[in-house]
């Protein structure tokens, strides 16, 4: 067996949605890749279900249509980024708290058509079940 060049320098092999304390969203090339995301798709439209805390992300290359933030793609598989300042203000969504990688679901809406949809998590919340059980420290 051969050796093969390892040329995928900086590619990450996620096939994930990443929220970024930043207030961006990432898209792995792999999730790309996998999506058929192509060079013609430049913007993102985004939805929100408040009651259920889902983020539903569509893909469009209109650039007349008016409620869509910019695609930014890094260089060729590098994946891509939209930076989504108004969305999270508008919804109240902390980054700081809900930043990290997403497992998707693909559906179909009647009303909007194909979106990835995402179910926001929270990873600082500490459940507590029992009102005598300790509360950890904060480090």
């Amino acid at each position: 067996m051969a050796f093969e060049k390892f040329v995928d320098i900086n590619k990450k092999y996620e096939d994930k949605i990443t929220i970024t304390g930043s207030k961006s969203f990432g898209f792995p090339g792999k999730f790309l890749d996998e999506n058929k995301i192509t060079e013609e798709l430049k913007f993102v439209v985004l939805y929100f279900d408040p009651e259920t805390r889902r983020v539903g992300i569509q893909f469009i290359s209109d650039p007349n249509e008016k409620h869509k933030f910019s695609l930014f793609r890094g260089r060729t598989g590098q994946g891509a980024s939209a930076v989504a300042t108004s969305f999270f203000g508008k919804w109240n969504i902390d980054t700081a708290i809900s930043k990290g990688k997403y497992d998707y679901k693909v559906e179909e809406t009647p009303q909007f058509g194909k979106m990835f949809v995402i179910e926001l998590h929270n990873n600082k919340t500490v459940e507590i079940t029992d009102s005598t059980s300790e509360v950890p420290p904060t480090i």
